[in-house]
């Protein structure tokens, strides 16, 4: 063999070992939360969690008009996007609405914000792919799926479904819905069920379920939050480990600038729920 060709040969083997040595440590520091990225908003998620963080404001995005500095969030080319996503989502989530009981309105109103996060954070991405085709991200880099869950939280709506001693236990119907098949790898399914970008009805059940896992909590703390969008958006983005029942829930998670405005997660998600947005897919 010619010695630039074994040199060649060489070189490729070398970089394709550096690639799998990077994807590799990439996914043990994902498994062990070494990535994770957290915000909030300081005053308002310390009725969540003992600990709160600075503030990290993302730079604003434009709005829809160019003469514009500052605009609401659903006159921004971001909210377009994700409105004509679930508007191709609609039959899935009506789907996930009728088998757990759990508003479509209150699923969009997490997606959306988890979206617009997404796209705001990466705009070549938004701009080359997204923008064009109007379709939601499935956000398979940290997070998974349209809504952004994590694997770890899924696993742990699963234990919450399946054990009728567990504060967040959501009944009987639940540990059904998501029952595998026998004989199948859960870790493996479970990833391609979140991150299955031709159908996102695992992405919806997930964030449905678990909305209403926390729903379980509070309302059998006494604090029942089923009319809070405000409360149960944040708390889909602060985990099951800040889901504190108290009676001043308010709305926090992390802040996403977008039409020269930074809001906090849950409370664009409440402001989407309360909205006239898509009420002709999502009345309530």
């Amino acid at each position: 063999m010619p010695k630039h060709l074994k040199t060649a040969l060489f070189v490729a083997l070398l970089l394709f070992a550096g690639i799998g040595l990077l994807f590799s440590a990439v996914f043990v520091a994902m498994q062990f939360g070494l990535l994770n990225v957290r915000g909030s908003i300081l005053d308002r998620n310390a009725f969540f969690a003992e600990e709160t963080e600075k503030l990290v404001v993302i730079p604003a995005q434009p709005c829809v008009s160019e003469n514009e500095k500052v605009c609401a969030w659903n006159e921004t080319p971001e909210w377009h996007v994700v409105a004509g996503g679930l508007q191709k989502d609609a039959a899935i989530i009506s789907r996930v609405e009728q088998e757990t009981g759990v508003s479509g309105r209150l699923m969009a109103a997490v997606v959306i914000p988890e979206q617009i996060r997404f796209f705001t954070s990466e705009r070549e991405v938004f701009k080359r792919y997204f923008e064009p085709l109007k379709i939601l991200g499935s956000l398979s880099q940290f997070s998974l799926g349209v809504s952004g869950i994590k694997q770890e939280t899924a696993k742990k709506v699963e234990e919450h479904a399946e054990d009728p001693t567990s504060p967040f236990y959501p009944g009987p119907e639940a540990a059904a819905l998501l029952a595998y098949p026998d004989g199948v790898e859960r870790n493996a399914e479970l990833f391609r069920r979140l991150t299955d970008e031709k159908d996102h009805y695992y992405s919806y059940l997930y964030t449905a379920l678990y909305l209403k896992e926390v729903q379980a909590q509070w309302s059998a703390a006494g604090f029942p939050i089923d009319s809070n969008p405000e409360a149960l958006v944040t708390l889909f983005n602060i985990g099951f480990a800040n889901s504190r029942p108290n009676a001043n829930p308010q709305a926090g998670g992390a802040p996403i600038s977008v039409g020269g405005k930074t809001y906090a997660f849950g409370e664009l998600g409440a402001d989407f729920y309360r909205s006239s947005e898509l009420r002709d897919l999502f009345p309530n």
